[in-house]
């Protein structure tokens, strides 16, 4: 464990944007970023993950304390059910493969979603019809200031649409270490009920589908719509679909019938952010090296050596443009730093 000063994060965030860190040290256990907390208690601290869901706009004025915690486990099991846990560095689709590996379900429409597991409470994290609080039973944080370790259960997480206790009360408080969740060892919960999924099983000639065509049919989907962040930069999706209320709905519907939209209460509705960007007349259009997908409006990409603000100033664009042609918001999903 090496505390390195003037650190390149280039490497360590996924939309490959240069930005430098004051102080940079990567830790492997939790008794190593408990000592590291201890002994830097006076100075100011970022936390890093898989560095998939932010786009740095500045140099980091701060100890970044990478948290590269590895292993998972079975902590127990019944004849239904599994409860697996897995340490905060590891990556995400990792684990996803493994648990369907082991013929454990709950995960797997979830596929390829980069990032690692520490941060997937945080955003409560989705695809295709499932989120991380249908599957998520705890997890162990660190306190920063205290070194205290709390284990919070599913209900004091406060999960919502890309929401958590860790974006709003507990916000900067705590390092999570450790997720627990629960998956299913037989009569598994097969989610096909998205359209593009049953296309690509439909295409495959995929009836009933196992866990493993569910996740090959997301990864494939998946693939030919969002670029590899090893060949360009990006952060997946970079804005939330807006939910709206019905009655602002039915408003622009009117004007707008071909729009496409998700009924989600008898008060709310959810519009995709990816049609409203397209309609707005933004997807493929680049602007210098920052720019939006050719096959997804939803993805901001760096293509070579883009600033974080010149993407931050194109999504800014988008916002005004989507907000001036439709009335409607829509919010970043990646943490803008």
């Amino acid at each position: 464990m090496q505390i390195q000063d003037n650190f390149s994060l280039k490497k360590y965030n996924t939309f490959g944007i240069e930005a430098k860190a004051k102080q940079f040290v990567s830790v492997h256990s939790k008794e190593e970023l408990q000592s590291v907390l201890e002994n830097h208690k006076a100075d100011k601290k970022f936390i890093l993950g898989g560095g998939s869901n932010m786009l740095l706009t500045q140099d980091i004025d701060a100890l970044v304390i990478h948290i590269d915690l590895k292993g998972k486990k079975i902590l127990k099991e019944d004849e239904d059910s599994v409860w697996v846990e897995s340490q905060a560095g590891e990556a995400w689709h990792e684990l996803v493969l493994w648990t369907i590996d082991q013929n454990f379900g709950g995960l797997e429409n979830m596929s390829l979603i980069p990032g690692n597991v520490g941060t997937t409470p945080v955003q409560n994290i989705g695809a295709y019809g499932t989120e991380i609080k249908d599957t998520f039973v705890s997890c162990e944080a660190m306190h920063i200031a205290t070194q205290e370790r709390r284990t919070f259960l599913k209900d004091e997480c406060n999960f919502g649409y890309r929401e958590s206790i860790f974006k709003h009360e507990v916000k900067d408080q705590y390092i999570i270490t450790s997720v627990v969740y629960k998956l299913t060892k037989r009569n598994h919960k097969i989610n096909t009920s998205y359209g593009d999924i049953t296309k690509e099983l439909e295409k495959q000639n995929i009836v009933t589908p196992t866990l493993k065509e569910v996740s090959n049919a997301v990864i494939a989907i998946r693939q030919s719509k969002l670029p590899d962040p090893k060949e360009l930069g990006n952060s997946g999706s970079f804005f939330k679909n807006p939910i709206i209320s019905k009655e602002a709905f039915e408003k622009v519907h009117a004007l707008h019938p071909e729009m496409p939209h998700y009924v989600i209460s008898k008060t709310e509705v959810k519009v995709p952010a990816g049609w409203l960007i397209e309609q707005a007349g933004f997807k493929g259009k680049r602007f210098g090296d920052a720019g939006i997908h050719k096959n997804q409006a939803l993805v901001l990409v760096n293509y070579g050596n883009a600033t974080g603000q010149e993407i931050l100033n194109v999504s800014k664009d988008i916002q005004n443009t989507v907000l001036n042609k439709f009335g409607i918001t829509i919010e970043a999903e990646v943490n803008v730093i």
